[in-house]
């Protein structure tokens, strides 16, 4: 079943031409909305599995709305595309539950495969330092962050599940934290903890402490 997906730009030319895009990477087209508003609207009217947002809009923008569409479509996945590849709103667009961040400057194939990436829990961020930015707000600002070998290993919605799990969460209260089903966090943990050759959740917190060293 293709996933489904809301296009959220302020610009026609842009909505119309993204839509074509993805229709032709097998993706089905719910919606598009030309503001947060509307777009809000139509999440809560289409729940979508993927939303592409833009950030710059008149009215209400993206990272005003993007808290109010995850609730509006909770089980969705919200992915920026923008021009605006500040620090400010990569951490402000990630803290406000964004799947991932991708800019303008992407080609069309990208685009369509980092969201196919999303559909499966990966992260869909445009350079290296998207990734350590994330992280970094992840840590919930520790200094040790997450090692490369650990984040390198885990999809973003893993990295997610597994810090959580380091804060003393149980999966009741990771699965309100990050608009999921209790059954797909468990998935996400077993998912973990094969990838990093445990057999446990304790064991896989004394793995990431050990590697912070």
């Amino acid at each position: 079943m293709p996933a489904r997906v809301l296009v959220v730009d302020d610009h026609p030319l842009t909505r119309d031409a993204l839509g074509a895009l993805l229709r032709s990477h097998g993706f089905e087209l719910v919606g598009l909305a030309a503001d947060g508003e509307e777009a809000i609207r139509a999440a809560a009217e289409t729940q979508p599995d993927v939303i592409l947002l833009d950030l710059l809009m008149p009215g209400l923008d993206g990272l005003s709305a993007l808290p109010r569409l995850r609730e509006a479509a909770p089980a969705c996945e919200v992915v920026v595309l923008t021009a605006s590849g500040t620090e400010e709103n990569l951490l402000a667009a990630i803290r406000g539950g964004a799947a991932g961040y991708l800019l303008k400057t992407e080609s069309p194939d990208r685009i369509a495969d980092f969201l196919e990436g999303v559909v499966q829990g990966e992260a869909a961020l445009s350079g290296p330092v998207a990734r350590r930015l994330l992280d970094q707000v992840r840590s919930g600002g520790r200094g040790s962050g997450v090692p490369d070998r650990i984040a390198s290993a885990l999809s973003a919605r893993e990295l997610e599940v597994l810090l959580l799990l380091d804060e003393h969460h149980g999966t009741d209260e990771i699965a309100q934290r990050l608009f999921i089903s209790e059954h797909t966090v468990r998935s996400h943990v077993k998912s973990l903890l094969r990838k990093l050759g445990v057999s446990s959740r304790r064991e896989a917190l004394e793995q990431l402490a050990l590697a912070r060293g």
